[in-house]
This record gives C-alpha cells, structure tokens and sequence, in this order.
C-alpha cells in the first residue's frame, strides 16, 4: 500500500519496543522535503531496495539532497528529485532496556563439595541497549515492523544461563558459599557475555543475580543442619527441653473437668517420669564429665595453670606451654598433694619456699622428706 509521508516520527507508548519500521507494512512515498523527527533516544536508518542507506541522529532533519547524499545518489532521479520516492524507515530505541528478566527453564545440575550432586534454580535481571543500530537491524530485526524485547529476552536468557553454569562447575565448590559471591559473580559472568550481546550491535549494561536455590527437599536439610549448629551442646540442649516440658506439665495439671480426666492422668504419667529423669541428669551436669551411653563416666578436663588453656584432667603436659602438671611435692605439715611449682599450700598455707638439704651428702630435698633418697640420710626439718 502506498503512503505519501511528508512528517515522519515514532512514539514509542509501551516503552518495550526496540524498533519500528515506517510504515510498518510495504514501502511508502516519501516526498524529497519531507521533515524527520529523531528524538535523543532514537536513530533513524532508510532502507531502500532492501539496502541500509543513511542512519541519522537526533533532530528536526529536511530530507533533501544536502542532509541525504548517499539516498540521493542512489535514487539518480532524472527530474530533479521533485518527485516523491519509495523507501523505509526504521527507528531504533536507544535507551536503556531495564526490564529485562533472566533465569533457568529447569533446574541444572551441580556437584557440591558438602552436598554432593545437587539441581540448582537461578534468577535475576538485566538491563541492555542498542549501540550499533544498523548491525542491530540486520541481524536482529530483519523485515519486521516491530521488535519487542520479549522477542529477543528468551534468546540471551538461554546465553546467560550457558555462561553462569559454566562459571559454577569452574569456580565454585558448595553453593553454601553464593551469597557471599553474587557481586563477583555477576561482574565475572557479565564479562563472557560481552562479545555475545556486541555482535548483535547491543551492550550488556547491567547483570544482577538475584538468587540460586537448590530443591525444597536440599533446602530442608539446609535448614536442618543448621538449626543442629545453633543448637551446640547437645546435652544441655535435652536439659533444657526435659525442664521445659516439666514445667508445661505442671501448669497443665491443675484444675479441669470430669471430661478432662485422661488428659489428667497423662499429665500425671509424663510428670512422674520426668521426675525419675531429672535428678540423673542433674547428677551427670554437676559431674565433671560426661557419661557415655554404656553409663562410664569419662575424665573431664581441666585449665593449665600457668596458660589457662583447657586439657584433659588425665594428661600430664600442658600441650600448649608444656607446663608439668604431675604431683612432686606433699605439703609437710597437712600432707595435701602440690603441684611442684606451689610455693604455699592451698590447704593450710604452709611455706613451701624453704629448702632443704642432707647434712650428710648436701642433696636438695623437697619439704616434708624423710629421709635422703642420695644417701638414706635421716631428714630433720628445721
């Protein structure tokens, strides 16, 4: 159908429209003289016999032999371009596309370091615009009157999605560890994607992950696992449980009605066994150590005196400093096991500072020996 075009512009209304071809269907007439109208985020391409002539920028544009060499040139009219001629114009949507969404059709597979062999789901956006309008036009649009973003948006969701399953098998062991790298992660997949949107005449502006999630079921023991680690001791955690529910108990047993009698009798049968089971573990927390399942009571552990650092109550170094902490000195007057390094006893304060030697051999004796282990020499403390 022809159409005899004397003012030409495009309004894009949906603000999802990429390019748009004037008319959109056929070719019209456009009359030498005709005024274009290219807005700040539009350029503005005359396609005639199929050929991309002249891209023109933004403003008010006169079309006539001065501002249209290269159409004029081809035209080669012989009455003096007076006459109207057969073209198109296609306008192209410079700004940037914000609304643009990405994310995985089905879950992908992956192989955790912790987790094991896990599918994952992954979503987020992306914001593009066009660079090279003409490029855009011949390998994007071709002859359509209209292109959207949705009709480009499912082919670099697959592009995407390619290049973030490739930097997961390269650069990431367990997905416990994505939260913190979805800004790296972003920059380094949006990086590959580079050549990708250029040869399309498009530039990927920004890429954002928004999340990757493994199955419900992967997410329950997630959560699980975790609720284990704030859990911490355990046996304290049971204390805790068996009193609270003793305490429920009892405030669940008083008073009710003749109907509320079974409800009664088995708050008075949990009652009566947790408190067959309260005082044993009362016993097994003020214990120094823990009892095993076969009822054993294992060694606790105690604090190094000189480093404070906690270890067994049945080792004989400090594994950290190496203090000795074997009993090599009694205190001579109460007889209370010392540690070798006590100056006084911690029992009747008696002064361990004196030493002592044989009269007979001059070998150094601790206070409250006997007799010389050197010589056999009788020991007479002064």
């Amino acid at each position: 159908m022809s159409q005899f075009m004397e003012v030409i512009e495009w309004f894009d209304e949906s603000g999802e429209e990429m390019a748009h071809r004037y008319p959109e269907k056929g070719s019209g007439e456009i009359k030498m003289g005709a005024q274009l109208v290219v807005r700040e985020n539009q350029a503005a391409i005359f396609f005639r016999n199929g050929k991309g002539l002249d891209v023109i920028g933004a403003g008010r544009h006169t079309l006539s032999t001065m501002n249209l060499p290269i159409i004029t040139k081809v035209l080669s009219l012989p009455w003096g371009f007076t006459s109207p001629f057969r073209a198109e114009v296609y306008f192209t949507n410079m700004k940037v596309f914000t609304s643009m969404k990405w994310g995985t059709k089905d879950p992908v597979a992956f192989k955790d370091s912790e987790l094991g062999m896990v599918r994952l789901r992954a979503f987020g956006n992306f914001t593009t615009r066009i660079t090279q309008p003409l490029l855009f036009l011949n390998t994007i649009v071709g002859t359509m009157g209209e292109y959207f973003t949705d009709n480009i948006e499912g082919y670099f969701r697959d592009i995407i999605v390619s290049r973030l399953n490739d930097f997961l098998g390269e650069y990431v062991d367990t997905i416990l560890d994505l939260p913190k790298m979805y800004d790296e992660m972003g920059e380094a997949v949006k990086l590959r994607m580079v050549e990708d949107f250029g040869k399309y005449g498009m530039e990927l502006i920004d890429f954002f992950i928004n999340s990757i999630t493994p199955p419900a079921e992967v997410q329950k023991m997630i959560d699980e696992r975790s609720g284990m680690e704030a859990v911490g001791n355990l046996d304290a955690f049971m204390k805790f449980k068996a009193a609270k529910a003793m305490g429920d108990a009892a405030r669940g047993g008083g008073g009710g009605t003749a109907g509320d009698g079974a409800a009664q009798g088995m708050g008075l049968g949990i009652g009566a066994g947790l408190g067959m089971m309260i005082p044993g573990m009362m016993f097994k927390s003020m214990t120094p150590g823990q009892m095993t399942p076969d009822g054993i009571q294992q060694v606790g552990s105690i604090n190094c005196p000189d480093c404070h650092t906690e270890i067994g109550a049945d080792e004989r170094f400090c594994h950290r400093c190496g203090h000795q902490l074997v009993v090599l000195q009694k205190c001579p007057r109460c007889e209370k096991n010392l540690n070798a390094t006590a100056k006084f006893c911690s029992s009747c304060g008696h002064d361990l500072k004196t030493q002592l030697k044989c009269s007979q051999c001059d070998n150094k004796l601790f206070p409250g020996t006997k007799f010389c282990p050197n010589c056999g020499e009788a020991v007479t403390e002064k």
